[in-house]
């Protein structure tokens, strides 16, 4: 394959372009991409048009979404964010990366990329390549968990059994949280038991709320982390928390907010909700000068070399990359069996 790279002229509209590569710079690097992991959030919303950085401007500088002044720049070329690959060129100077070496990163959909040198991470010796697709979505987890601020002991209810659900109940457990875990597919549920659970609730059968109260001799969940990114899901995570407890929303919420009643529980138990994003200086309240978006990625990484997590069961689907379009429908179509979708290059 020569240099491939995604692109999505418009909602739903996505395919492999043949791009010209980029010249190496002083300090760079060039690697060529093995695998290239699919969000099932973040890339869902802007495959299926629902992203508000397509119907408005975020100022940096303000720190708020703007109306935009401009018609959104399609096509998008080479959206992802969990690439794992093969430095296969390095500038003269660059002295800690070498040809050969398997790195990991963010370099988007693409068969190669031209990155700083210190832009991309050794992968951990005797690690399977593979595993570092997940080093972003764990990162999301694990910033969840960071703001949750779990204590040995506590329970906790973690919303959304999806990959980076999956990855939050098994770092929740790794902190010494009793985790009850919610979904509606049987599947992600038997994931989440082998993960730590300690239990698990099918949400299409039973009240999460009214199993972690029973847990806790009606008191509730000390924490709860929702990572569904659906607003019912919100509500119900609410439901279920102690008073004066903490809720996560560490999900990517799309559109109004319905099925979510902040006149209920949120106002009469005083829940404080707080959100969790992983960019930025501080990814997780209360941790300034402390964890920044690299550690946590790094701190995920370590993790996973020492065999604390394991992310490879969560890998549902490879596929070549010329089969992009036919894996982000894939995704879209939301089945029960679809966890992590990976693309070969």
């Amino acid at each position: 394959m020569g240099n491939w790279v995604v692109s999505l002229a418009g909602p739903r509209q996505i395919s492999l372009e043949p791009c010209p590569p980029d010249p190496l710079g002083p300090g760079q690097v060039r690697v060529r991409t093995c695998y290239s992991g699919i969000s099932a959030g973040t890339e869902l919303t802007l495959y299926r048009g629902s992203n508000p950085r397509l119907r408005k401007d975020w100022d940096d500088t303000a720190r708020m979404f703007v109306p935009r002044q401009t018609p959104v720049p399609y096509p998008l070329v080479g959206f992802g964010y969990e690439e794992v690959g093969e430095v296969v060129e390095v500038a003269a100077e660059v002295t800690d990366r070498h040809p050969g070496q398997l790195v990991w990163g963010i370099w988007g959909h693409r068969a190669e990329a031209v990155l700083p040198a210190d832009a991309v991470r050794p992968l951990p010796v005797g690690l399977d390549p593979l595993a570092a697709v997940f080093a972003r979505p764990g990162a999301i987890a694990l910033t969840a968990v960071l703001a949750g601020d779990l204590h040995l002991g506590d329970w906790v209810g973690v919303f959304g059994q999806g990959v980076i659900g999956l990855l939050a109940t098994r770092l929740a457990a790794l902190s010494g949280a009793r985790v009850v875990a919610v979904d509606r597919v049987p599947g992600r549920l038997a994931h989440a038991t082998r993960y730590g659970a300690r239990s698990t609730v099918d949400a299409s059968v039973r009240s999460a709320a009214t199993v972690l109260r029973e847990a806790t001799g009606g008191r509730g969940a000390d924490v709860c982390l929702e990572l569904s990114g659906a607003y019912p899901a919100l509500h119900e995570a609410i439901r279920s928390t102690a008073h004066a407890g903490r809720v996560v929303a560490a999900g990517f919420y799309q559109g109004q907010a319905d099925g979510l009643g902040l006149g209920e529980e949120f106002h009469h138990n005083r829940i404080q909700l707080v959100a969790a994003q992983v960019t930025g200086p501080t990814p997780a309240p209360g941790t300034a000068g402390r964890w920044t978006g690299d550690r946590v990625a790094q701190t995920f990484m370590e993790l996973v070399a020492d065999r604390s997590v394991d992310p490879l069961p969560l890998v549902s689907h490879i596929v070549d990359a010329s089969a992009v379009a036919d894996a982000l429908a894939l995704l879209d179509r939301g089945a029960g069996d679809v966890l992590q979708v990976v693309l070969r290059f």
